[in-house]
């Protein structure tokens, strides 16, 4: 199943890196120096979303639990116990002409902006030292696939990826906006 990401705002998916003394947050890159969502985060945002699904749904099915474990996999840290998933997600990146024609202009650096937040006290007054600069991506459109999709679960994946309304950090600050559509056989969405 191939996807499109669609942002609508700026967005972060953290590296884990910062940029000494001017950004605390640098956004995850490729080789090229260019944005992608890790799979693994599309992945936990999908299972997230189908677990919210199956509550909605009040699904209480022991074969549809056992298709979702069977897709996810599962791990009980309490237990020991873990099994593979066998979905498989590939990152989600810029589409390969956006990536050449950004690549041949040497344009990378233009794909990303910085956004600067503090902490308030009481009082209305910045709190010391907690000016926080995190990178971002300017909106764009980034594509990914999932593999390996059990066919009892096409539909409900397909349901989840639409429920995705923001990703990333700070979501609930107004970064991460998005819309996922599913590319149908032959192009149509």
């Amino acid at each position: 199943m191939k996807y499109t990401i669609q942002f609508h705002s700026y967005w972060h998916c953290g590296s884990g890196l910062a940029a000494g003394a001017d950004v605390d947050a640098l956004v995850v890159k490729d080789e090229n120096e260019l944005p992608f969502i890790p799979g693994k985060t599309i992945k936990g945002l999908v299972r997230e979303a189908m677990e919210d699904l199956m509550v909605f749904k009040n699904v209480t099915n022991v074969d549809e639990k056992s298709d979702f474990i069977k897709a996810f996999g599962y791990f009980d840290k309490d237990k020991d116990q873990k099994e593979r998933g066998n979905m498989f997600f590939t990152n989600a990146e810029l589409t390969k002409t956006e990536k050449n024609a950004i690549i041949a202009k040497n344009a990378a650096r233009f794909m990303y902006n910085s956004v600067a937040s503090t902490a308030i006290d009481d009082n209305g007054i910045a709190d010391k030292h907690s000016l926080r600069k995190i990178q971002v991506v300017v909106p764009c459109v980034l594509e990914g696939e999932i593999i390996n999709i059990p066919k009892a679960l096409e539909q409900d994946i397909e349901n989840a990826l639409k429920y995705i309304k923001r990703l990333g950090q700070n979501r609930n600050r107004g970064l991460g906006r998005c819309s996922i559509t599913v590319k149908k056989e032959g192009g149509e969405q």
